[in-house]
This record gives structure tokens, sequence and C-alpha cells, in this order.
């Protein structure tokens, strides 16, 4: 078993973790350990754009941009956290424009920005153009900008290594444990710093827009640990994703004038959301969705509306709201060439000639490891730190997104927590010692994959994943009930149990064993489901994408809290509250 040491180790590479890798590097040894090549990370999937106030169209402001941002989440954000993203964001952006990352430019040559689900200008007034983009590439384009200048300044890359544990000595961190996917091997890494940038994960339901891989791997080692994990009730569905099978279409093509239409050819969102429409927030969209289909006007009488860019139908609405701007065949192609390659490919449909069907797709963790500003993970409700701990990105929640995250906040979220936390990490580990590893530090989960290996039972991963994902779709999903959610809880926990006792997979050896790896995921997904359920039970609410049938309120004197739940070694979910950081913008109803 070989043994590595680096000052700073980063656990994934995606935006997050590239941005923090890249920061942290220019003072410290520094190292990047992901499950994939770096490049094929899911911020590779983000499409439509990165929200900064430049004002290149029309005016902006990155006050409005805090309100957007506090109001979209329901107002479970923390606003001091929010204040940083939002100002940060216009630096961050315009760095990596300069870094080289190839925006699309208005005439005059600025960054292009067009609209995004949520975002307003003078505090709701109306739509603004806040999202900067790179056609419909623009997390490809980030990714690849990051990964470059990751590659100029040395950093280390372990590709295609797998994290499966943290290595605690006490209450301090001392490394991770990583398998080496080509040989099997257990590899120690040995950090003075550590920061967690592995992602989401949306495959706990059934129809998701997040790839295969995204399977929450730091978020249940971390709750293994006796860590918490925050807000997990809160799990944003896109409303756009291509039915049945759930690949993202972008909110930019509403953003360009597309509209959305149920089996009627109306315009539905107009009786949800009159003032800003289609471009209302994605918890509103995607409940307008799910009762339109379930009052028999989804296509046909199926599960799914029509989203519709075609030229004829973006003019006639954009003639109809006095608007002077039309679009053409060229403008499409040129804007979303990707979202249009997307449906000819998967659907044989072409959207600048027909409707692209859609329905809601699990999309966006909001909650996840409980961060301060500085990327520090707390480790519990009072705020305390872990020293030497550190996360940022979707695995992360530092609670800039609260109940419900606005468009394009995603990309914000990782360019601007990744490079606090690389300089913060990076700043730890110049003055921090070197914590001694423990005897044998890799017996636990050494013990864990072998026990796994070795299993003889009757039920592989892939029937316990597909049972859990139906059982989150079913009862864990858009709307929610008491009796759903109790029941969702119990099946997932017979599931954890049949995982324990009747497992078995087909594969027992070392090289490139997927088949060992897979199932260790699935115990991550289901410990992640089972801790949302129980989060979610316990919120008698409804806020941002929570929205709960026996409880269609939001309740401000009893749940303007942040969740915090643990597990104990017996397997016990303990659920804690912390409250949230109300600046300037008190609760209200939010109008659309």
């Amino acid at each position: 078993m070989q043994t590595h040491r680096h000052e700073v180790i980063i656990v994934g590479a995606g935006g997050a973790g590239l941005m923090a890798a890249l920061y942290a590097s220019r003072n410290t040894d520094t190292a990047v350990i992901s499950k994939l090549y770096p490049t094929r990370s899911h911020t590779g999937a983000a499409q439509g754009g990165i929200s900064a106030a430049l004002g290149n169209h029309e005016e902006d402001n990155p006050d409005w941009h805090v309100y957007d941002t506090v109001k979209g989440s329901d107002y479970l954000a923390d606003q001091d956290a929010v204040e940083i993203l939002c100002r940060e964001a216009i630096d961050v952006v315009l760095e990596l424009e300069h870094m080289g990352l190839p925006f699309d430019r208005t005439p005059d040559g600025r960054i292009a920005q067009r609209r995004f689900g949520g975002h307003t200008s003078n505090f709701g007034e109306k739509p603004v153009r806040r999202a900067c983009h790179a056609a419909d590439r623009t997390g490809h384009m980030i990714l690849q900008t990051l990964y470059q200048q990751c590659i100029k300044n040395d950093v280390n890359f372990y590709d295609e290594f797998h994290v499966v544990d943290l290595i605690m000595n006490g209450d301090r961190p001392a490394g991770i444990v990583a398998i080496e996917l080509g040989t099997g091997e257990m590899h120690i890494f040995q950090a003075k710093s550590i920061l967690f940038a592995t992602g989401g994960w949306g495959k706990v339901w059934q129809i998701s827009s997040n790839a295969y891989t995204l399977t929450g791997d730091g978020n249940a080692i971390l709750l293994r640990k006796g860590l918490p994990a925050q807000d997990m009730e809160f799990y944003q569905f896109h409303p756009t994703g291509i039915f049945r099978l759930g690949i993202l279409i972008t909110e930019g093509v509403r953003g360009e004038g597309g509209v959305l239409l149920n089996d009627k050819g109306e315009r539905f969102m107009e009786r949800y959301a009159p003032t800003i429409k289609d471009l209302a927030s994605r918890d509103v969209v995607s409940r307008a969705i799910y009762l339109e289909v379930q009052e028999g006007r989804g296509i046909n009488g199926k599960g799914y509306v029509h989203l519709d860019i075609t030229p004829e139908t973006v003019n006639h609405y954009l003639q109809k709201e006095g608007e002077k701007r039309r679009i053409d065949r060229e403008y499409i192609e040129t804007k979303l060439p990707d979202i249009l390659d997307f449906c000819r490919t998967y659907l044989g449909v072409d959207p600048v000639h027909e409707p692209m069907p859609v329905q809601p797709t699990a999309h966006y963790a909001m909650g996840g490891i409980p961060t301060n500003a500085e990327t520090e993970i707390l480790a519990n409700a009072a705020g305390d730190i872990v020293p030497g701990l550190y996360a940022a990105g979707e695995c992360a929640c530092v609670s800039v997104h609260g109940a419900n995250r606005l468009g394009t906040n995603s990309l914000n979220d990782l360019v601007v927590f990744g490079r606090r936390g690389g300089l913060r990490a990076a700043e730890y580990a110049k003055d921090a010692d070197w914590v001694p590893l423990p005897d044998d530090p890799a017996g636990e989960i050494r013990a864990a994959l072998e026990g796994i290996r070795n299993a003889n039972g009757s039920t592989r991963p892939i029937e316990l994943r597909e049972r859990m994902m139906t059982i989150m779709s079913r009862d864990v999903g858009v709307f929610r009930t008491e009796e759903g959610m109790s029941r969702a809880l119990e099946e997932i926990r017979e599931l954890q149990e049949t995982f324990r006792t009747d497992l078995t997979i087909d594969d027992t050896g070392h090289i490139f064993n997927f088949d060992l790896l897979e199932a260790w995921e699935t115990g991550n997904l289901l410990d992640l489901a089972e801790v949302t359920a129980a989060s979610a039970l316990a919120r008698r609410e409804s806020r941002g994408a929570h929205s709960r049938e026996d409880f269609p309120e939001r309740d401000d004197e009893n749940f303007l809290t942040h969740t915090l739940a643990t597990v104990d070694v017996n397997g016990k979910i303990s659920l804690d509250y912390k409250p949230v950081v109300i600046t300037k913008h008190q609760p209200k109803e939010r109008v659309y």
C-alpha cells in the first residue's frame, strides 16, 4: 500500500475542486484526486451560464442579484454568504475571461449575457440579462479553462483514484484513502488540509440530470465520521429535463425566449407566475408542470409538457409582449447548439421546427456538508469547525441557495467558494503540522470493501438502486406528504438492511472492479436517501423545493432554520437546527 504526502489535497476535479487547486497550488504542494478524468467531471454538463451583475446589456446591480438569490431561496439562504457570492461573482467571471474562457460576445466585444429564471432588475421589477454564457456549453468551458490553468500551475493529479475514506486522528483529519481503479490497490494520501468537492447525489432519484457517477461520496464519508449534513430535504427538480431520460434542457432556452405549453397549447406559466412567466424560479416552474400533468393537461395525457423554441412561437410571444427582438433558425443554432444536438440525437426531435417534450428532473442539492463562508467544515449547529477540513461546490452547504437555487448560481458557487477554499486550505497548511497517521489507517474501509467483495447474498446493487430510486421518486419528489415520506423512510431502511445482509456482486477481482465500487456507491446513496427523507419528514411546512401537500404554507415562526442531521455509530439519525443569517431582506411572500 503506497503512501503519498501533499500539503493540500482536493477530493474531486469539477469546477470547485479545480478552482481550489489552482489557488492552493500558488503557495503549497497541492494534489487533486478524482475518480474521473478531470474534464469528464459533471461541471461540464452545466449549460446556460454563470451569473454576474456585469450590466453589459442593461443596468444591473449586485444588490439586485443578492435580492433575487435570497428571494429565490425562499429566505433560507444565509444572507452574509449570499453577499459574498454575488459581489465576488463579478471579479471571478472577469478572471475566468482573462484565463481564456471563450464567452460569447456582444457586438462591442464585452461578455454576452442572457436572461435566466428568477434574475430580475430593481428588486423584482422585470427580467434582466445576467447569465454570462459560452453558447450552451458554459460549464464545459469553465472546466477546460481551469484544468488548463492547473496543468500550467503544476498541480499534481491522481486521475481515476476513487476516494473511499477520510483518515482521522482524534478530531483532526490526517489524510484520505483512495483506490487506484486500474490496479485495485489502496493508496494513503497524507495531508495538512483536505477539501472535499465531490459534487451531488442526484442518482437517488429515478429521473435525474446527474451523471451515473454522482453518488454523494464525500457527503456519505463525512456522515460516517459523525459530521452533520445540512438541509438535505432541499433537492432541486429542474423543470425541463428530456422526457424519460432526464437529460437537462438548459434554462437558457427560456432565457432566449422559449415558452412552456400544455396539451391545449396554453402558455400555462402565465397563470403561475404572471410577471416573469417561464422565467420564474425552478421550484415554481417544476410544481407548475407537475400540476398541469396532474390535472390532465400533459401532452396527449402523458407525463410531460412542451418547451417550444421554434421561431414562429417565440416571435409570436415576443411581439405580444412588445419586444422588438426577433429570432431565426441561425440564432437558435448559434446560441443553443448542444440542446439541438441532444434532442435530435436522443428524441429525433428538431427544436427549430417542433417543441421538445420535458418533465422535471432531479438536478441539484441545495444541502450538503455544512461550512462557513471560508469553506471550513462545521462540526455542529454551534458553528465549531474541524481544523484542516474544507468543502466547496455542490457537496457543500455554505447556504447561498437555501431552499431553492437560482439558475446559474451553481457555477458562481463553484468558482467563488472554490477560490476561497483553496486560499484558506493553503493558508492553514503553511502553518500547520502534519497530523500523524494512525496505525493501519485503511483498516476500517478495507474490511468494509472486502465484506462487499466476499458477500454471498442474492441481491445485486443495481436492484437496490432501482428500488431506492422508485421509492424516492414516488414519495420524496416534487410533492411530499407525511404518509409517503414515512413509508419511504421505512422502505429505505429495509434496503439498507438488505445491503448489509443479502448483497452479492459478480466481480471479485481488483483491476477496474466497478462492480465493487458501484456497490459501495449504492451504500452511499442509501445513506443519503435516508437522511433526506428523515430531514424532509421533520420539516412540516412548504418552502422552496420542499413542497408538502399536507403543510402547503411556509412557516417562518417554526422553520426559518437550517436542519442538521447526524448519524451515530448505530445508524440512528439525530436532527438539530440552527438559525438562518438575515441581514437586509426580511422574509416575505414570494410573488412572481
